[in-house]
């Protein structure tokens, strides 16, 4: 038995789930999200609960996706009810971020400023160094985050780019090679 999948998805008020053509849609106050589920995963749908199951709970693949299934519905349904949040901190000497639209412009360190495009569906905030990105799909987030830090990957030295909020990077020593006393 998978321990994740057997726990039932509670469904909050103001949010709907429905299956339709071997789809789940979730609809809440946010938005509204659609998966397409595999065929030896069951879903089952009530008033108050949402329950995953699988075909043959022995079978290796079915146990897997079994819990995956049952994580990307509780993730659809705590993103249509609250935004999932992502926080990047540019660190360098001249190094700024400004938004227009859904495009992210980046000045890093390049000749050129670097300019991303969000995808649809997913909001960024600059505040003095700090970039906020806000979605209600958890992977899009999650994606377009990791996406933004590649741009410019924060050196070990001391600490330039760009990294997540919560990151803690480690530190290297500089050269202390040559400064050794006799």
């Amino acid at each position: 038995m998978s321990r994740l999948g057997k726990l039932p998805i509670e469904i909050p008020a103001g949010t709907q789930a429905k299956l339709e053509d071997g789809f789940i849609i979730v609809k809440g106050p946010k938005g509204e999200l659609k998966t397409k589920i595999h065929e030896s995963v069951k879903v089952a749908i009530t008033d108050k609960e949402i329950t995953v199951t699988v075909a043959d709970p022995t079978n290796v693949k079915d146990k897997s996706l079994w819990g995956l299934f049952r994580s990307l519905i509780k993730n659809m349904v705590v993103g249509v009810n609250e935004l999932y949040v992502k926080k990047l901190e540019i660190n360098g000497v001249g190094y700024k971020a400004a938004t227009s639209g859904n495009k992210l412009t980046l000045n890093v360190g390049y000749s050129h400023p670097v300019v991303y495009e969000l995808p649809a569906g997913l909001k960024v905030e600059v505040q003095a160094n700090i970039v906020t990105i806000s979605g209600i799909d958890k992977y899009m987030v999650g994606e377009a985050a990791a996406q933004i830090r590649r741009i410019r990957k924060p050196e070990p030295y001391k600490g330039k780019g760009i990294k997540y909020a919560d990151e803690t990077l480690r530190r290297k020593a500089g050269k202390t090679a040559g400064k050794t006393e006799k």
